[in-house]
């Protein structure tokens, strides 16, 4: 994959400086998933694992929404016709584009504008950081579609950034959260105006590419892993990827800059 040239079907994608913007482009149905668009974002994801000259990702919102979920006719329609193998490489399918965002190094920022409902919410939740226009609305609205609120790691994921209540009260009802709540809980590092919310986003995005991001990677890295560890564990791990890292050229860097009074220019090797 080039990013210089990489041109998706079924998203819109950009590259400058080491950041990649990508977002959803149906803007006339605030920008559903296809099973298409699933499998290209899925796709795109693992392949940037490998991509070392993209080093953040901001998926952004178009035409004022982020994403309102699978779309009715293209995906919930079709699925009423499957059976039980059909749907279960459908809901892995989906499962593992949250792990392919999860596993790629590279930070993702969410710029989260308007509606963003079921897999949009998903989506959001499985960036690393998120921002949010003051109109934004969020839902995990599986239950309210008959279906359970276990989707695409929501139980595993959303506790974490939330906490368990809000979580259980969320994935029941199926309600939605405003912008302000959702930076009250912590779901949403910032709200800000809609005009300055993709400046904002990929300004932070400018400045973790200017950062250590083979440092900033094993970061992403540990605080995945880090989940299923015990605290003298997560502790072993972490000396172990901060030993990796004091051998970068990037440690010796910030060194040299530092007795020089200067400012590093990090490279990310």
């Amino acid at each position: 994959m080039n990013p210089e040239t990489f041109s998706p079907k079924h998203f819109l994608w950009s590259f400058q400086d080491g950041v990649a913007r990508v977002a959803l482009n149906r803007p006339e149905r605030k920008n559903p998933l296809t099973f298409e668009s699933y499998a290209e974002l899925r796709d795109m994801f693992r392949e940037l694992v490998y991509v070392k000259e993209v080093k953040v990702v901001v998926f952004g919102s178009e035409g004022g929404n982020f994403c309102s979920g699978g779309d009715v006719h293209d995906i919930i329609g079709p699925l009423t016709k499957k059976n039980m193998s059909g749907l279960l490489d459908f809901t892995r399918m989906t499962g593992d584009l949250v792990k392919a965002m999860r596993t790629c190094p590279q930070p993702i920022i969410a710029a989260v504008d308007g509606v963003s409902v079921g897999a949009g919410a998903i989506i959001s939740m499985a960036s690393d950081i998120r921002y949010a226009a003051p109109e934004t609305k969020t839902a995990f609205l599986f239950n309210r579609v008959g279906l359970a609120g276990c989707d695409m790691g929501a139980c595993a994921i959303l506790p974490r950034i939330i906490g368990h209540g809000r979580a259980s009260e969320v994935l029941f009802f199926g309600r939605s959260f405003s912008a302000q709540e959702g930076l009250d809980w912590g779901f949403f590092n910032a709200v800000m105006p809609a005009e300055e919310l993709e400046a904002h986003a990929m300004k932070m995005a400018a400045k973790l590419a200017a950062g250590p991001t083979f440092a900033n990677g094993i970061t992403k890295n540990q605080l995945n892993m880090e989940w299923s560890m015990s605290i003298d564990m997560a502790i072993e791990a972490e000396a172990q990827a901060q030993a990796i890292c004091m051998q970068t050229k990037d440690f010796l860097r910030a060194y040299d800059a530092f007795a020089a009074k200067e400012k590093p220019a990090f490279e990310g090797d």
